[in-house]
């Protein structure tokens, strides 16, 4: 491969070029996106008022509750017919003492044979501004309120008797498909224009901005995919060995080499996004023979919005389906009978395909 000037790109160029080609073809600045995304607009004019229409829940802060840190918010969640149903707290910014990245915990789990109602908190890493200055997110941080949220609705909707069963405590390929499908209303139309408002001049986010950036969802997903699957490959690939195999001398970049060989990924310009060396999810961390789970959530994911998007989109009546027929059962039923209880059947891969624009 090689650029206009004819040097030769090689695989650590991607990045940089990449970046190149999508400022050309989509004119998108997503860092000057910013001022449309205020963290407490976001928060209550997006994630929660996504839930509410969908769900019928209402969300209210506490302020007589305090959290386990100063920064700490402890929001009450309540049913359409007002019955109490949890306790949701936001964690937003980065500290010395918390770990990096975002991720969600229950601190109680819902239980009827207990008699306990849920408590969960989402944990993000967004830096915190100067006293009196407002908290301005990137899209990539939008995109993780709304996913961690999707999290800690499958833990506040839990309807299961044993706390061994509730929320996210299901297969491991299956704890990130509710949280990916609340990804979908960052975009949906109606909840974008009641959140994504300038800080300065309550303007909507310009149409145009809002075309170029679905027009981009699929921009540099050959790559992305190819550079995943590889990984999910070698991943397998390691565990698909017997004791003896383990055992005996490997040539880690043979075998990986002869892996990546065997699925048809042995693409120079296109490595694994991880070599083995430094793959922490392959051997610790919960997720050992189970890094493809992200591409299967996705799946099922992909085919959870085109129903959203066949049967109305934001209703009530969608809303209730998924939250009883799928959230509420949590780990109590296998995830994929719970999933053909919602969807009608199977899930299949085509809307995934032509998310990623890898049909053509």
């Amino acid at each position: 491969i090689a650029d206009a000037d004819g040097i030769r790109i090689e695989a650590h160029d991607w990045a940089f070029y990449t970046e190149k080609v999508r400022a050309a073809e989509y004119d998108l600045d997503r860092a000057a996106l910013r001022p449309w995304f205020e963290a407490e607009r976001v928060l209550r004019d997006g994630v929660f008022f996504a839930a509410e229409q969908l769900y019928g829940v209402t969300i209210t802060e506490r302020h007589d509750l305090q959290g386990y840190h100063p920064d700490v918010r402890v929001f009450e969640v309540h049913n359409a017919d007002g019955s109490e149903l949890g306790l949701f707290l936001l964690d937003l910014y980065t500290r010395d003492s918390k770990r990096g990245g975002a991720w969600m915990n229950s601190i109680v789990t819902q239980s009827a044979l207990r008699g306990t109602a849920p408590v969960v908190v989402n944990n993000l890493n967004v830096n915190k501004p100067a006293p009196g200055t407002p908290t301005l997110l990137t899209l990539d941080e939008v995109t993780t309120l709304f996913h961690e949220f999707g999290h800690a609705l499958h833990g506040l909707f839990a309807t299961v008797t044993y706390p061994h069963f509730a929320g996210t405590a299901v297969h491991r390929d299956f704890v990130e498909f509710p949280s990916q499908v609340n990804e979908m209303w960052i975009l949906w139309p109606e909840i974008l224009t009641n959140y994504a408002r300038h800080i300065d001049t309550d303007e909507p986010l310009p149409t145009d901005v809002v075309e170029r950036l679905h027009a981009s969802e699929a921009f540099n997903q050959g790559f992305a995919t190819s550079e995943y699957l590889a990984a999910s490959w070698i991943d397998q690939a390691w565990h698909g060995l017997s004791v003896d195999e383990a055992t005996a001398d490997i040539d880690v970049a043979e075998f990986e080499a002869t892996a990546l060989a065997d699925i048809g990924l042995d693409n120079p310009a296109v490595p694994t996004r991880y070599a083995s060396t430094y793959f922490a999810h392959v051997f610790s961390g919960g997720y050992s023979a189970g890094y493809y789970s992200y591409i299967w959530s996705e799946v099922l994911d992909a085919d959870t919005v085109e129903w959203f998007r066949d049967n109305g989109g934001l209703t009530r009546d969608n809303g209730d389906r998924f939250r009883q027929r799928l959230l509420g059962v949590g780990g109590s039923a296998d995830p994929l009978a719970a999933y053909r209880d919602f969807r009608g059947r199977d899930a299949e891969i085509q809307p995934l395909l032509e998310r990623r624009g890898l049909t053509g």
